[in-house]
């Protein structure tokens, strides 16, 4: 039965049922993964599960499965317990950093320059890219679920390329924080970027590439685009803003403490059920809901998780590609 055009949700992402519809999937959802306690639980709230539904095209089992790899992730990396000092040799440069506005719908912006990298610690680097979503996620207002990417590529050089860390970043972001993406904006992207741009899009999602903007500081529409998203009074002058201060690691480490205190409170609210249950997380293919009596067993589970393991002097740009038959939209 039709229910009219796709249209987008106040989170963001389109979404084509009605209410009830929308509902009924994530209900469904539910008793595919089955039953959740602690900081599972409160990961999976009604929002968080259409971002995978959107994501698998509303596709119930499919996301479900997707979902299911997320749980057991977050039960390894734990991305909820990495706080400021634990990535702050990371942050030194400002390579990424959360911006202190927001742009005019309310999404935090994460601003991302590449000629800063600093480290060649490609899980130093994971941990502080899971550090900076995880900050951004839990600075978004109640009606929005996704953020900002502004990409400064001024200074940039084939230096700053790297398979491993694109490799990394790519599954990171496609299949732990589906849908958390509004809009990506390179700007100022050199000449040598767009060779691998041309070679990565026909291998990204339909409406993943779509949400990949490139802007110049010399285009006038560019410009327009800019001045429609943001106050560009408050932005950085990297990307035509008013703003000229420089990136001050110390005032932004005070600002990151603060905020672990409010990823800490946000976290906390279930303890109480944490420690009287057990989650019950598999990544069976069969999506049939379990019943685990302890971490252990979810553990053990086989999840593919991303290997760091790569000789990168023998992977050429097409191998950094992954295939189109499990491409995810972020």
């Amino acid at each position: 039965m039709s229910t009219g055009p796709t249209k987008s949700t106040p989170n963001g992402f389109e979404n084509s049922l009605r209410p009830e519809e929308e509902q009924n999937k994530i209900d469904e959802m539910r008793k595919l993964i089955g039953p959740l306690s602690g900081k599972l639980a409160l990961y999976c709230s009604d929002a968080s599960i259409s971002r995978y539904l959107a994501a698998q095209s509303w596709n119930v089992k499919k996301a479900a499965k997707m979902l299911k790899a997320s749980l057991k992730w977050r039960l390894d990396f734990m991305p909820e317990e990495i706080r400021w000092d634990d990535v702050a040799s990371e942050a030194e440069t400002g390579k990424i950093y959360r911006s202190n506005y927001k742009d005019k719908h309310g999404r935090p912006v994460l601003v991302m320059r590449p000629r800063c990298q600093n480290t060649k610690s490609v899980e130093g680097q994971m941990k502080y890219l899971v550090y900076c979503m995880e900050n951004a996620v839990v600075n978004l207002p109640e009606d929005q679920e996704q953020m900002i990417w502004l990409v400064d590529f001024h200074g940039y050089t084939l230096s700053n390329f790297s398979i491993k860390v694109t490799k990394e970043t790519a599954h990171i972001l496609q299949d732990y924080y589906p849908e958390r993406l509004g809009i990506a904006i390179l700007y100022d992207a050199p000449k040598i970027f767009e060779p691998f741009w041309k070679l990565a899009k026909p291998f990204l999602d339909p409406k993943t590439a779509s949400k990949v903007q490139f802007m110049y500081s010399d285009d006038p529409k560019s410009k327009k685009m800019m001045e429609e998203l943001f106050d560009m009074s408050l932005v950085e002058s990297a990307f035509g803003g008013g703003d000229k201060a420089d990136f001050d690691v110390n005032k932004y480490a005070e600002r990151m403490r603060e905020d672990d205190k409010k990823l800490s409170a946000f976290w906390k609210k279930d303890d109480n059920s944490a420690s009287n249950a057990q989650p019950t997380v598999t990544a069976d293919p069969s999506l049939e809901p379990t019943n685990s009596d302890s971490d252990s067993e979810v553990l053990d589970e086989k999840v593919e998780k991303p290997s760091l393991d790569v000789d990168e002097e023998e992977l050429s740009i097409e191998e950094t590609l992954p295939g189109t038959a499990n491409v995810k939209a972020v």
